[in-house]
Order: structure tokens, then C-alpha cells, then sequence
């Protein structure tokens, strides 16, 4: 029975494993190939031949009622796993896996069992003992520049038999793992193999002796494992996400450069300095032909001197950083990110088996010419155009359901048609498709469920005001009704003013320009509907929420009541209006009002036309006539705002400001100015300036009035009228 076996003990992920593994199945010809992997994954194994199947790629497993127990198994091209299945195909012979299926391993710990061994890493051992610090280095010297080599695996067969004699007996899910392997060993024995050929993790290589077990002891200890009813697909992985800086624990340091190392046949160090150079030259870094041929010569060099038959990554690196780094290790870092690890992102043939929603996902990027890539990639929309509208649509559904593929910059300039976004794919949004899937079939359908749902769900008005901008810009016409009625309801039931005041903007914002960019519907008279309700009761209860505050909440009042002043004025209803300014009129007029909001409420008043100057002047008058200096600062502070910008463009208040400040007599003037100076020095210097070469050159209302030239301002209606559109 033994005669019949080959056991061959790889490393995941390793390129000497990959090329010696196949050396030796091409040698041994076997009828059956065992490969450590789920057993109940051989339904969709026949896709791993396919050609369109690129790694590198990742086997996922999911339970069907809790997508969020997942677990993925990946390969990528020097994966000898991949290798071992891809040579089975070409030749004929029967592959399968071999490992506890993933209906078990998914399904939790059996009551009873202990976790796995924590053995310590047996290879890491062995580099110990041979006098290595570095791991990677030694098995690279040991299997890696080998290349096809027949004998490694009897000589690390050895080595880790030599390790498990010390090492404590396999127990819990690791035993229930070797366990499993040794009973599919025999069955493909017992089925008629003449040579099996089982290809595993090295450490579980000496426990696979079939001939050193019962079968009836394996037996018991498989007897009473849990199950879980699961779904087993193919999923594109990355090359990032088999380095073990992603926290992998079969990860390895550099798959970038294991790709290189495995699919170049000749010439490995020149081609890998060529390579290096034009990553270099393509972020306009100095590489040149003698500099390639240079490293090339000091990577052999390096690799002779320390007994290497080729050179491995530390020679390759440290050759890179004397030629091509000179005085910086940017070129290093680079050729790190880029080369060593890399981002290569694999590709799943259409057929394999998936989600509805991970489905209509494809189409939806195929059909809007959106490129997959785990390198972030940026993009600016144009929301005039349906493509880009549509590109913005699907992005802010698709975070609504937790898959951030698209996270949103600032795209600069103040046109409210432009989006910016940066979009990275990453493996585990796979299984967030999944969770979603629970939600809809489509991107749309899960969207609107899980907006609806968040909307029934939402604890404060703030929650659902964020909610309801995300639906606006995501176009769910279905969820909207809910989430205003919720937000209606959740209003009713809020005293907080400043939480109704925040809920405004975005109820204006939907009411006025629709759904998404200009889209009308329902939803535009829902909203103001609802806006007008919430104004209206923010209004009763502004004057009284800014009685006995403190100072810091007096700011943050007043940064709700000027998003609630833009967002009135953009509704352009004359009754809101009328109510809104009847509420900041009740506000200025209370005597316990903080002097922050009342000096605030006094110049909305007067930019709306609802004070003229003359009543401005007066309360201006009263509130800085007496008082603590501190009140007449704050008032001073609300009523001309953080910048000086209101003052350089609006030359009737700061006339207004000059003939008070100038109709001061001596004494006021003197106890007013410090104030004054006080407040003016939070504006910029350029700010101040400008405000003083105003006043010193007149140029006031009054003074602009009697310098205007009406021939000259007519000149410029006909333009302005055919920009309006309007004809004669």
C-alpha cells in the first residue's frame, strides 16, 4: 500500500515547491491527485482547469444563513496547490481535495475538542538550527533556486518527521484535519488508484502515513463532527492579500516577486532588473540600461560571495538599493509596493457559480466601463453626462450596502456636477455581496432594503437626515418615502431644535433638485412638505433653546441656524420665508438672548430686507452701548461672522457700521474701539486691508452711488439677458 503513495510536502505559496511538484507528477504519472484543501469543494474544482480562470484567485466559503462565517482558500499562480490541479487537468488524472470539508470547519468546534495546537513553526526551526535569522532566506537557499528537483521532498519529508518526534500529538481540529486526509487517502486506494499522489502542508506530511494508523481509530476521531449547510465558489484575490503584512497566516513576504520567480524559466535577475527599471522610469526616476547591467552583476556577485547557486530577493534588493537609490530609498519602497508584492487581481470565469447580486454587480460595471483593480484608481465625474450619473448612483448604493469600493474626494471647484472618487477593489468585498445578497437580488432592490430598514431603525433625527442624503444621491425612489415619513415622526417626538434645524439642508436640497441632480418625482413634494413641518417647529422653539446656554453651544446653535437660513432662502417659498424671519426677529428681540446669536439674527434680518438700516443702527446702538466687553465682542462676533469677506462685499454694511462707529461721541468711541479693534483681529491681514482701503477711498454705497456710470452699466443687460435666456 505504501509503494502506492507519494506524499509530497509543499509550502504554500512557494515557487521551488510549485516547479519541483511538478517535475515529480510529471515523472510519477499518477491516476489521483489528494490536495490539502474543503473535501466538499470538488464541485466547483473543474473551474480551477479553466484557462479563463487567472490567478491569483481564492477559493470562498460561506455558511448559507450567516455569510459572515466565511473562510477563503487562496492560490495564485506558484500556489503548488494550483499547479498540482492544473497538471491533473492536462493530463488526465483524477484531482479532488482532501481536507476537512469546509461544511465543518465552518460550523464551529465540536463540544468537547480543544483548539488547535499552537506548535511552533517547524520550518522556522529548521532555518534556526541551519543558522539562519531569516526564514524566507533559507527555504529560498533550500527549495526556491533549486528548481526542478525531485529529492527535496524526500528531504523535507525527513526533516519533519525529525520535528513531529518532539513535538506534542496532534489534537482538536488538527487531528479531525489529518484524520480526514488519512481516510481520503484510503479511498482513493480502496477506489482502484494504482499511484496517488497527495500533495500537503509539510508539517502534516509525516502524519499521512496511512500504514502508521488505523482506520478505525481515524474513524472515531471524525465521529460527531459539526456541520453546517454552506456554498463553496471561486473569487478573484490579489497578490497583497497573500503577504503576510495582510495578516495571512500561510502569507509570504514577497508574491510579487515569487511570480516572477516561478513563470521566468532564464534569465531571472536580468529580467527582474528590466522590470525594475521601467517601474522606475514610469515615475521618472533615473534607470538606464548600464545601471540594469550593473545590478545584474552585483545581485550574481553578492549571491556567488555567500554560496547562493542563484540570487535571492536580499542580494536582488540590496543591488537595487546601491545602483538605482543613490542618496534616497524611494526607489526601494517602490519597487517593495509594486514589484515585490504587487497588486495583481485575478479573474473568475463567468460560469462559476454566485450570487444574484454579485451578478448584477458585473453587468453593472461592464455595462458603465468600470475597470476592477486593487491599485486605487481615481475618477471624476461629470454628473451632466447618464454614464457618470450612473457611476455615482451605483457607488453610493453600493456603500450604502457596506462594500466601499468607491470612497468620494473632494473634487475642487464649486460646481455641484462634479464627483471625485477613488476606487480599490478588495477580496473581502466578496463576502459583503454576500451578506448583501440577503437583501435583494440586485444593487438597486438590496439598496433600497437596507436604506428602508436603516430608516425604520434610526435613532435620532441626525441618523436619518445622513440617511436621507445618501438616498437622494443614491436614487432609491422606494426607500424615500419611508425614510421621510420616519424622519416626520422621529421630529414629532424631538424637542432638540438644533436637531431640527440639522435636518433641514438636506430636506431642501432633495425638495429642490430631486432624487439625484435635477431628477423630479414624488419625493420633491414629500420633502417640502416635510421641510415646511420641521421649520415650523424649529421656529417655536428657537428663541427659548437659546436661553441660559453656554458659549460653546451658542456657536454650534449658530452654525444650525445659518445652515437653516441657506437652506429656507434655496426653498424660495414665500411663507417659509415669512415664518423663518418671524423667528429670528422673536430671537433678536429677547433681552436674554446669547449676543453671539442675537448679533447673528440681527444681520439676517437686515440681509433679507426685513430690517433697514436705520432699525439696524438702533439695536446696533443698544446692544453695544453698555454691556461686558465680552457680550459686545460676541454680538460684534455674530454680527459680522468669522471673515472680513462680508464687509469687502457688502459695501452698504460696512457704511452702516462707519456711520455708527462715527456717530459715537468721545467717551463711547474710546470704550468701543478696543472692542472693535479685538474683533477685527481675527480677519486675515489681506482683509483688513481691503476693509481700509474701502473706507479711506470712499468707496462705500454712498460713495459707489455717486460713481456709478449708468452708460457703461447698460452695456452689459443684453448680455446678461441672453445668459438668462430671456429674448426681446
Amino acid at each position: 500500500m505504501t509503494s502506492l503513495i507519494s506524499i509530497f510536502p509543499i509550502r504554500h505559496h512557494g515557487p521551488g515547491s510549485a516547479r519541483s511538484l511538478e517535475h515529480a507528477l510529471s515523472q510519477l504519472n499518477p491516476d489521483v491527485v489528494l490536495v490539502e484543501g474543503p473535501s466538499d469543494a470538488d464541485s466547483v474544482l473543474p473551474f480551477l482547469a479553466l484557462e479563463d480562470m487567472k490567478p491569483p484567485v481564492a477559493l470562498l466559503g460561506y455558511v448559507n444563513d450567516d455569510p459572515a462565517r466565511a473562510s477563503f482558500w487562496p492560490f495564485a499562480a506558484f500556489s503548488p496547490e494550483f499547479v498540482a490541479f492544473r497538471w491533473a487537468a492536462r493530463a488526465g488524472a483524477a484531482a479532488r481535495f482532501m481536507d476537512l470539508p469546509a461544511s465543518v470547519s465552518l460550523a464551529g468546534e465540536r463540544e468537547g475538542d480543544e483548539a488547535d495546537d499552537l506548535h511552533s513553526d517547524p520550518l522556522r526551526v529548521l532555518a534556526e538550527a541551519a543558522g539562519y535569522a531569516d526564514f524566507e532566506r533559507w527555504w529560498e537557499t533550500l527549495v526556491e533556486a533549486r528548481g526542478d528537483d525531485f529529492d527535496v521532498f524526500e528531504a523535507v519529508n525527513e526533516a519533519m518527521r525529525a520535528v513531529r518526534a518532539d513535538a506534542p500529538a496532534a489534537s482538536g481540529r488538527e487531528a479531525a484535519r489529518e484524520a480526514w486526509m488519512r481516510q481520503a487517502i484510503r479511498a482513493a486506494v480502496k477506489g482502484g488508484a494504482g499511484r496517488v499522489a497527495v500533495v500537503c502542508g509539510a508539517w502534516h506530511a509525516p502524519a499521512l502515513d496511512v500504514q502508521a494508523f488505523k482506520a478505525k481509530d481515524d474513524a472515531a476521531i471524525l465521529k460527531g463532527l459539526p456541520k453546517a449547510k454552506v456554498t463553496l465558489t471561486w473569487v478573484p484575490w490579489t497578490h497583497g492579500r497573500l503577504s503576510t503584512g495582510s495578516g495571512y497566516g500561510a502569507g509570504v513576504r514577497s508574491p510579487g516577486y515569487y511570480h516572477h520567480l516561478f513563470t521566468t524559466r532564464r534569465d531571472v535577475t536580468e529580467r527582474w532588473f528590466a522590470r525594475v527599471a521601467r517601474l522606475l522610469r514610469e515615475q521618472r526616476l533615473e534607470a538606464s540600461s548600464a545601471s540594469v547591467i550593473e545590478a545584474t552583476r552585483l545581485a550574481n556577485t553578492l549571491a556567488a560571495l555567500r554560496g547562493r547557486a542563484l540570487p535571492g530577493l536580499d542580494e536582488l534588493n540590496e543591488a537595487a538599493l546601491s545602483v538605482f537609490g543613490w542618496d534616497s530609498d524611494l526607489p526601494l519602497r517602490l519597487i517593495e509596493r509594486q514589484l515585490v508584492v504587487g497588486e495583481a487581481l485575478g479573474e473568475v470565469p463567468d460560469g462559476v457559480p454566485t450570487v444574484p447580486l454579485a451578478q448584477d454587480l458585473a453587468k453593472l460595471q461592464k455595462r458603465l466601463r468600470l475597470k476592477v483593480q486593487p491599485e486605487q484608481m481615481e475618477l471624476t465625474l461629470d454628473l451632466r453626462t447618464d454614464n457618470d450619473l450612473a457611476r455615482s448612483v451605483l457607488f453610493h448604493r453600493l456603500n450604502l450596502l457596506g462594500v466601499p469600493w468607491a470612497a468620494e474626494r473632494y473634487a475642487g471647484g464649486r460646481g455641484t456636477f462634479k464627483e471625485a472618487w477613488a476606487l480599490a477593489w478588495k477580496p473581502e468585498f466578496s463576502v459583503r455581496l454576500v451578506e448583501a445578497s440577503r437583501s435583494g437580488q440586485t444593487v438597486q432592490d438590496a439598496a433600497t432594503a437596507v436604506a428602508t430598514d436603516a430608516a425604520r431603525n434610526a435613532g435620532t433625527l441626525t441618523e436619518l437626515t445622513t440617511l436621507l442624503e445618501a438616498v437622494r444621491y443614491a436614487d432609491l425612489e422606494g426607500a424615500l418615502p419611508v425614510a421621510l415619513a420616519a424622519l416626520d415622526a422621529r421630529a414629532a417626538g424631538n424637542a432638540d431644535v438644533s436637531d431640527l434645524l440639522e435636518a433641514l439642508p438636506p430636506l431642501a436640497r432633495l425638495a429642490r433638485y430631486g432624487d439625484v441632480r435635477g431628477r423630479e418625482g414624488e419625493s420633491n413634494a414629500l420633502a417640502g412638505a416635510t421641510f415646511r413641518t420641521l421649520l415650523t417647529r424649529a421656529g417655536v422653539g428657537l428663541p427659548l433653546a437659546a436661553v441660559g446656554i453656554a458659549d460653546d453651544a451658542a456657536e454650534l446653535l449658530r452654525g444650525h441656524v445659518s445652515g437653516a437660513d441657506a437652506a429656507v432662502r434655496l426653498m424660495g417659498d414665500p411663507d417659509a420665508l415669512t415664518g423663518w424671519h418671524a423667528a429670528l426677529d422673536r430671537l433678536a428681540g429677547r433681552d436674554d438672548t446669547p449676543p453671539l446669536l442675537h448679533g447673528d439674527a440681527v444681520r439676517r434680518l437686515r440681509d433679507a430686507s426685513v430690517l433697514d438700516g436705520a432699525e439696524v443702527q438702533r439695536r446696533l446702538g443698544l446692544a453695544l452701548g453698555a454691556g461686558a466687553p465680552t457680550g459686545i465682542t460676541a454680538w460684534l462676533d455674530g454680527f459680522l461672522g468669522d471673515s472680513g469677506a462680508l464687509l469687502i462685499h457688502d459695501p452698504a454694511l460696512l457704511a452702516l457700521l462707519d456711520d455708527w462707529l462715527t456717530g459715537l461721541d468721545a467717551p463711547a468711541f474710546q470704550g468701543t474701539l478696543p472692542l472693535l479693534r479685538r474683533v477685527f483681529s481675527r480677519f486675515e491681514k489681506p482683509e483688513r486691508r481691503a476693509i481700509g482701503e474701502s473706507l479711506r477711498g470712499g468707496r462705500t454705497v454712498r460713495g459707489a452711488a455717486r460713481e456709478l456710470n449708468g452708460e457703461r452699466a447698460l452695456r452689459v443687460v443684453p448680455v446678461v439677458l441672453r445668459l438668462l435666456g430671456v429674448t426681446a
